[in-house]
């Protein structure tokens, strides 16, 4: 073996200690803060919606935005607040008479951040701003969104906000086609773009003036048409133009999709059916109309029903079979990850799907040859239970406030809680304690009952071991 040096005789080595060399670099970083609790999921929900109403409230508070110059009932102003910012559009003042052009493009500004979710707004701010978000952060936004894929949040945000762009400025353009003749054309410009942004965001606004919701635009098959379009396409939820956009075939859509799908057609089909039939001899709301806009009627309140609370007749002039029905519509809501409110679609077709597989006595829960994971009907089942149970506890405590039959009462509770916004006309009538109980049911209903049960408890470990089974009797 040979080397470059050779030991020769005569040779001296010499041998000292290399500390220096061994001596360990230190290098400083700047210290890594670590996101604080308060703001990782879910409870950055709870602050985000908290925060926006505040500010809303304060907002519209002040004597700028109304139409009488004195400062604004702060009742009042936290009751529009609250329903703008959660997208219900429950009111206990006319939002076009009372509210100048600037409070109304506040409530508008209010219904566009709550609608296209908080969450979105929330990753365009850590991502383009502080530029971090953390693991357990994008794993909430993704559930909240309807996004299963791992990576690319922001692109997928961008891609949801850009194609709510794209549906915005369709439903404008049909909407002031049809507004123009009626208000002219700088009006016109402003209730379609308050209308279209209202209905997207599945909120229930509305600023025409000298009519109850859209009672004095029954008659326009094409508007009504064209606003239930928009309300769809807001409560649907992005995945689901995913699918119809590339893979465009029922038959390769995502299980989610499949059901959202069949569920909401079949939904929207039975609910314009039974309103047809339980209002078609109702003088006071659809009798007198021709058949023609019977129809277009009814399949316009089982599309809004669902979600955004539009009207074109006087709900409490409404049967009480029609009022069941609305109630259970409501109920529903829209999709996941869509702008729309209640327990969700998806929930509903899962319970569905699990009281199918019980009744045929099987051990799991499929459809469309698909098994559901145990944990997503949990998942379900923990929804639908909590839902009830505080739209119950709502009620219950109202009926001791208040003085109004109980129909109206829970119709009022189940609107706020889905954040549909339909009303039998007693909410401006409610005592202080019963807006209050509203503003509470409207905000939890937005966040949901399963995101305040997860954020209570989040702090909770999970349990390292299982103890044995035993049998309970069920029946």
């Amino acid at each position: 073996m040979t080397t470059g040096w050779r030991r020769r005789p005569g040779d001296r080595v010499i041998r000292h200690p290399r500390r220096q060399e061994l001596e360990p670099i230190y290098i400083q970083t700047p210290p890594r803060r670590m996101p604080g609790r308060k703001f990782e999921s879910p409870l950055i929900l709870v602050y985000g919606f908290g925060g926006l109403i505040a500010i809303g409230t304060l907002l519209l508070w002040l004597p700028f935005f109304n139409t009488t110059g004195d400062f604004a009932p702060f009742m009042t102003a936290l009751f529009t607040a609250t329903s703008a910012a959660t997208v219900t559009g429950l009111v206990v003042v006319n939002t076009g008479a009372f509210w100048n052009h600037w409070g109304q493009a506040i409530i508008m500004t209010l219904i566009l951040i709550g609608g296209l979710g908080f969450m979105s707004t929330a990753t365009f701010l850590l991502v383009t701003v502080v530029q971090r978000i953390s693991l357990p952060h994008q794993f909430f936004m993704r559930r909240f969104l309807g996004v299963d894929e791992r990576g690319g949040l922001f692109s997928v945000t961008v891609q949801i906000v850009a194609l709510s762009f794209v549906i915005l400025v369709l439903g404008f353009v049909l909407l002031y086609w049809r507004f123009e003749p009626i208000f002219g054309a700088r009006e016109g410009a402003w209730q379609a773009l308050f209308t279209v942004i209202s209905a997207y965001n599945n909120a229930g606004f509305d600023v025409l003036p000298g009519s109850v919701s859209m009672a004095m635009l029954r008659v326009d098959t094409i508007l009504l048409g064209g606003t239930a379009l928009v309300i769809m396409s807001g409560s649907l939820g992005y995945m689901l133009f995913v699918d119809l956009l590339k893979t465009r075939k029922f038959n390769r859509f995502s299980l989610d999709s499949r059901l959202v799908i069949v569920t909401t057609l079949s939904l929207w089909l039975a609910g314009a059916v039974l309103f047809l039939l339980f209002e078609y001899t109702n003088g006071e709301t659809i009798g007198p109309d021709t058949v023609g806009v019977k129809v277009v009627n009814s399949l316009f309140h089982s599309v809004s029903a669902r979600t955004a609370g539009f009207s074109t007749i006087n709900i409490g002039l409404a049967q009480l079979q029609t009022i069941v029905l609305l109630m259970a519509l409501m109920f529903v809501g829209g999709a996941s990850g869509s702008t729309a409110g209640g327990i969700k679609v998806n929930t509903f077709a899962v319970i569905i799907a699990t009281v199918l597989a019980t009744v045929r006595n099987r051990g799991y829960v499929e459809a469309f040859r698909k098994e559901i994971p145990s944990e997503h009907v949990q998942r379900a089942l923990t929804i639908a239970f909590l839902a009830v149970t505080f739209v119950g506890g709502i009620s219950f405590l109202m009926v001791i406030t208040e003085r109004f039959p109980f129909d109206r009462i829970l119709f009022e509770v189940v609107s706020a809680f889905a954040t549909t916004g339909l009303s039998t006309g007693i909410t401006a009538e409610l005592s202080a304690i019963g807006k209050t109980l509203i503003i509470v049911t409207m905000f939890v209903g937005r966040i949901g009952p399963l995101t305040i049960a997860l954020a209570l408890g989040q702090g909770q470990r999970r349990a390292v071991y299982r103890y044995s089974q035993e049998r309970v009797r069920i029946g």
